[in-house]
């Protein structure tokens, strides 16, 4: 091969295995009816603050309604900024209770197969799904990719069912397994069966990033909760051990599920009989993990390949982020069980053994801090005494600080900085004794 063209075709490759990893949010577009085209540029534009490459549009039949309407609106929100932002679609078999149809699969994607807004990898249309691994579900893809200009890059979430399908049918997997079961924590070792499985195939592999997971929504079977408290951080250091070539977050505005990581849209919010979650959701933002996602994201991209710029904490760019539960866990009521496990509301368990909430939660304020240099963080809670993190590095850390039955408000988070400069964090409410 001639030198000039040996280099292009090197230059080539280096291009696609760069674009190999990007960062996508699941949106539930059946939580956006009340959207506008304002709303959704709105949305866009704060995810593209961040570091976040698409939304994932998770949609489930029948095709009509508000998943044609709000489909429209996002690609045209995400066509007229011109920022880059992508979408794809997440077909999900499970959230209606019917499956989907080939040919609607078909005529959506037709639609947008020419959409300069949709995610394309190595030049396909990126496709996704939410299950859907019966023997019809998987046969209909082979149809739906012949069918279909350009082909598409097809990375379903199978998860259900495992890794056991003929390896033609897919070119990458969605692993949903990204919460701990039981009282320990999250591991990678699930990913890293997945993984590995896929590399024997040269297929790649989708990791999924979720904040925590509480849900007690009875009219739809479910109400438990799985440990997540300070996941946020774990799993974002897992992903750097995994290095997946794609990363999902989980999610954007599921509400009733509680990992939302995007502004709360009250309309969007389970309001039904027996599915009422504004009691968990109403005045409780979750939007500052989003501050941490610039540094998270870079960090992951740099050591996907290191022509990625390093992630860094700029002077005056000094952040602290923290979250917590208002009560301890044993407080309150809740219908919700530790782990998913067989209830009179949980009818289809994904676990076996039932564990005590507090078991399952930690009685703790979680704190996220980046950092330009050196320095420390203090917390107090209420009118105890303030605990000191000491020998905090540049670039970003995580901490906890018990509860220990202190109540109050958390207050005089603070940083100080090498450069004697400062910044003071605000508060979230108070811890109290008890919260019904």
């Amino acid at each position: 091969m001639p030198r000039k063209a040996l280099l292009l075709f090197l230059a080539a490759l280096c291009a696609q295995q760069i674009a190999a990893q990007a960062v996508f949010a699941h949106v539930i577009v059946g939580n956006t009816a009340a959207y506008t085209l304002e709303t959704w540029k709105s949305d866009i534009k704060l995810a593209a603050s961040k570091g976040i490459d698409a939304f994932v549009l998770n949609i489930a039949p029948p095709l009509e309604g508000t998943v044609l309407e709000q489909s429209a609106l996002a690609f045209e929100a995400a066509n007229s900024l011109a920022n880059g932002f992508k979408l794809f679609f997440s077909f999900d078999y499970l959230g209606s209770g019917i499956p989907w149809a080939t040919e609607d699969i078909v005529a959506l994607l037709h639609r947008y197969c020419r959409n300069r807004a949709h995610y394309r990898h190595n030049g396909r249309l990126f496709v996704s799904t939410f299950e859907g691994p019966t023997n019809s579900d998987v046969g209909q893809w082979a149809t739906i990719r012949e069918k279909i200009p350009g082909g598409i890059y097809f990375v379903p979430d199978w998860t259900s069912q495992g890794l056991g399908f003929e390896t033609s049918l897919y070119d990458g997997a969605f692993s949903w397994n990204m919460w701990p079961k039981g009282p320990e924590n999250m591991t990678v070792n699930e990913d890293r069966a997945w993984q590995t499985s896929l590399k024997r195939s040269s297929k790649s592999y989708m990791m999924g990033v979720s904040p925590w997971f509480y849900t007690d929504l009875p009219a739809y079977n479910k109400a438990w909760v799985w440990r997540g408290d300070g996941m946020w951080s774990q799993r974002w250091h897992q992903v750097m051990e995994i290095l997946p070539e794609f990363v999902e977050i989980v999610t954007w505005n599921d509400y009733g599920e509680s990992h939302y990581v995007g502004p709360i849209h009250p309309p969007g919010i389970p309001q039904a009989e027996d599915a009422d979650a504004r009691p968990y959701v109403h005045h409780r933002p979750h939007q500052a993990w989003l501050e941490t996602l610039p540094y998270q994201i870079a960090a992951y991209k740099h050591a996907f390949h290191r022509s990625n710029p390093a992630p860094s904490v700029r002077p005056g760019e000094d952040k602290v982020v923290f979250w917590y539960r208002n009560a301890p866990a044993s407080a309150g009521r809740t219908r919700a069980t530790g782990n998913s496990c067989i209830s009179s509301i949980n009818t289809s368990p994904q676990d076996e053994t039932r564990y005590p909430v507090d078991e399952i939660l930690e009685d703790s304020v979680f704190i996220i801090a980046l950092l330009s240099s050196p320095g420390w963080v203090s917390v107090a809670i209420g009118h105890n005494p303030p605990h000191r993190f000491e020998g905090l590095g540049a670039g970003i850390n995580y901490i906890s600080r018990p509860f220990d039955r202190q109540f109050g408000k958390v207050v005089g988070i603070a940083l100080m900085q090498t450069l004697a400069t400062g910044i003071r964090g605000g508060t979230m409410g108070n811890i109290m004794l008890d919260q019904s």
